[in-house]
């Protein structure tokens, strides 16, 4: 399955989550932020290619739904509710994310 983890910038939530699930073998997992100050800028090309999409806020969602509503037709996207409040790879982020993911999965 490729699964999609999208925030605002690409630093600390979204990459985190990439970093969980990137050896999952079952897994194929990338991670982009809507904002043009991102590391990597989601495109259209990261949601046609992804199975599911994890946004860590709502804003995200209404983003990817403004920007890409053709590409997003069918496409299962979840709202893990996860605020920009953590540093990469932080003990509580990654434990909010895998309660919030290990579900879908």
């Amino acid at each position: 399955m490729n699964v999609l983890f999208i925030c605002s910038r690409n630093r600390w939530r979204s990459p985190t989550a990439e970093a969980i699930y990137k050896n999952r073998p079952d897994l194929n997992v990338r991670s982009a932020g809507t904002e043009p100050s991102a590391r990597i800028k989601v495109s259209a090309r990261d949601i046609e290619w992804a199975d599911l999409i994890f946004t860590m806020e709502k804003r995200h969602r209404q983003r990817l739904e403004e920007k890409f509503p053709q590409e997003l037709h069918d496409k299962r996207l979840v709202v893990l509710d996860i605020e920009d409040e953590y540093q990469f790879m932080d003990e509580e982020l990654v434990e909010m994310i895998k309660i919030s993911v290990d579900p879908f999965l």
